[in-house]
């Protein structure tokens, strides 16, 4: 199999990655909820398909053995994996600390004491809303508020570690101080915040997502306020609207830099949506290790160092700080993955793009086209 040429910086350096700290380990991508900006991708993998057990415990050993700490357990809904515990105990067997990110749907409490036997460390619960009815709606699932309160409760009472994980977008961010005086009613130690990222079901529900710029700032205060007040009792973390910014996050922390995923049928990926890029290939843990793939393969080292950068990224200062930015956003908004991030200021479609997002954000749009995997998987 040929490999990607090693990554060089524009001088002609060769570059060494580091290794990486964490691995989200996408276990399945069934899930009863019904998310619109769900991260998975529009075409999802079957049942069939999925890993099995043993293949997991092999992967997470070769994991640890490569550098990785911790391993956030996710899907689609974890849940649903039978073998869920076997895979959990796998995990620690391989001496990496376990992250159960959860949407609390389908987990029953003597099942949640088996994972806390099996090994999970701390449990990352995702909310949709904090009212009954907003909740319901932008999950797709009737009833599931009541659930994943009685979930962390649960949580509560047999002493997991608790991250609220808060999607925000435009129908529910102006309620964001709400959703953190919630996190702290449920004993969080920390909520991650999170601006829904424009790919996959996201981008098809674009002009119902995508908050307008006023809501954009008034979130930023609510965080930089919450933060000093709570400063020492619960960790707030906050990925902001992209579209609204002057210059992009760096993707991943730099592309290749500090993590990997692995989705349900092994393949592994630099980030959760590198497969919106349509001429990358990717490696499968069931052909080569993780030491390999990290290493020498064509989707880690295709976006490594800052050789392949074009202008104006080429010569910008912020080229070791952001890295040009997302690549999947590059693709999408620019239709080229070396391009710089349209979000960036210095982009020439930057101008383009804000216009858009702006439209996005004026249209009255309340409906969603929601996540469904299709009959067969």
């Amino acid at each position: 199999m040929k490999d990607h040429p090693a990554p060089h910086d524009i001088d002609g350096n060769a570059v060494t990655p580091g290794l990486p700290m964490a691995m989200l380990a996408e276990i399945t991508h069934r899930c009863p909820l019904a998310c619109p900006y769900c991260s998975n991708p529009v075409e999802l993998t079957r049942a069939q398909a999925e890993l099995p057990a043993e293949d997991w415990a092999r992967v997470f050993g070769e994991a640890a053995g490569l550098g990785v700490l911790q391993v956030h357990i996710s899907g689609g809904e974890p849940g649903a994996r039978r073998d869920l515990a076997q895979i959990v105990a796998s995990a620690r067997a391989a001496g990496l600390y376990v992250n159960l990110i959860t949407s609390g749907i389908g987990i029953t409490r003597d099942r949640l004491e088996e994972l806390d036997r099996a090994g999970v460390d701390h449990v990352q619960l995702s909310l949709q809303g904090i009212r009954a009815d907003m909740a319901d709606r932008i999950s797709g699932h009737p009833g599931s508020w009541d659930k994943k309160m009685c979930f962390a409760d649960w949580v509560a009472e047999i002493g997991f570690p608790l991250t609220i994980n808060a999607v925000v977008h435009r129908q529910n961010l102006d309620r964001l101080p709400d959703m953190i005086a919630l996190a702290e009613r449920l004993g969080a130690r920390r909520i991650e915040v999170a601006t829904v990222q424009f790919h996959g079901w996201a981008e098809l529900n674009r002009p119902a997502l995508m908050p307008t710029r006023e809501q954009a700032a008034v979130a930023r205060q609510v965080v930089n306020a919450a933060r000093i007040r709570l400063r020492g009792r619960m960790v707030i973390d906050y990925v902001p609207a992209d579209h609204h910014a002057v210059y992009p996050k760096a993707c991943m922390g730099g592309w290749g830099s500090t993590g990997l995923n692995v989705g349900p049928d092994g393949t592994v990926l630099p980030c959760h949506a590198a497969q919106s890029i349509p001429w990358m290939r990717f490696d499968n843990v069931r052909d080569r290790s993780l030491s390999e793939i990290w290493h020498r393969s064509d989707a880690f080292n295709a976006f490594r160092g800052t050789a392949w950068m074009a202008e104006p990224c080429r010569s910008c200062e912020r080229k070791t700080v952001d890295f040009g930015g997302c690549r999947c956003q590059a693709m999408a908004l620019a239709g080229d993955a070396r391009a710089t991030d349209p979000v960036c200021s210095k982009s020439p479609l930057h101008g383009q793009v804000v216009a858009r997002a702006e439209a996005d954000a004026a249209a009255d749009a309340q409906a969603f086209t929601y996540r469904r995997m299709t009959k067969g998987g």
